[in-house]
């Protein structure tokens, strides 16, 4: 199973474009792995993580097409993981010649708000119509935390996280192969109940992606900070959710307190961690 990052930033992705703090600066002048697109990743050449604002301009910078995706994973609704344009540019009405049908798996409230940014663009069925699902080549999947179920040769099992309630936000592990991957991007500290459900289902992965919105000198809110994912790594560890050569990624950085790549990296390595960048393939 291959994982490509296609975006490892936070909101406002890194270089924030309107800033002139030290860390936007900084990147700006660097350049390379320290240029972050908003969080979004595609697993082999089918299965892509979040249909988010810049999975375009990723996938021909990383020379990763998105011809081939078939299904997409969607965390939840907020405007920097779910760009609902990409469900009509990609319809054969905006000219896209042999894109496959995509299955879209998603909350409820997740599609509830992709429906509502849609209305207007729907008229006058509605996003959730099936006559719309014809319509713009796509197949409506609506999921809920705590499920396990087939996405084409995957298993995938869906968690609550730790964020906005009112789009039921979701995180996943993906099964193919005798792999196991974790995306567990956009959440604050992960709830009890996630935790006793890696048991439950009798997980335990080789990949697992943490969000790293805040940096080494911050506190974790509404997100996690490095402290945490450091904490986090730990518990997986001791939890024996990791398997013997697993590797834990950080992403979804923003440039309020995480430094630059190369310093969050060194950062990271003397915590058992590492940092993905934009076009990393593991």
């Amino acid at each position: 199973m291959n994982i490509t990052f296609l975006g490892t930033a936070a909101a406002n992705a890194y270089p924030e474009a309107f800033c002139q703090c030290g860390n936007c600066e900084q990147a700006r002048a660097l350049g390379g792995p320290s240029l972050r697109r908003r969080s979004a990743a595609l697993i082999n050449d089918d299965l892509l993580i979040d249909l988010g604002p810049d999975v375009l301009t990723a996938s021909f910078t990383f020379g990763r097409p998105l011809t081939g995706v078939r299904y997409c994973l969607q965390t939840h609704a907020h405007a920097d993981h779910l760009d609902t344009s990409h469900f009509l540019s990609r319809s054969p009405e905006f000219g896209v010649v042999g894109a496959p049908r995509l299955h879209f798996y998603a909350s409820p409230g997740t599609l509830r708000a992709a429906a509502q940014s849609l209305e207007r663009d729907c008229a006058p069925a509605g996003f959730l119509d099936p006559a719309m699902g014809e319509r713009l080549n796509l197949e409506l999947h609506p999921i809920e935390a705590l499920q396990s179920f087939p996405v084409g040769p995957y298993q995938v099992t869906a968690f609550p996280a730790n964020h906005d309630p009112t789009v039921e936000p979701l995180l996943y592990a993906v099964e193919a192969a005798g792999r196991s991957v974790f995306y567990g991007l956009d959440t604050a500290a992960l709830p009890e109940e996630t935790w006793q459900a890696f048991h439950r289902y009798n997980l335990r992965f080789d990949v697992a992606i943490l969000d790293h919105t805040y940096g080494p000198g911050e506190s974790g809110s509404d997100h996690l900070s490095a402290r945490q994912v450091i904490e986090h790594v730990a518990r997986l560890r001791e939890e024996g959710l990791l398997t013997d050569q697993a590797r834990v990624f950080a992403a979804h950085i923003a440039h309020e307190g995480n430094p630059v790549h190369p310093e969050l990296a060194a950062f990271a390595a003397q915590h058992g961690y590492e940092v993905a960048c934009d076009g990393l393939t593991i």
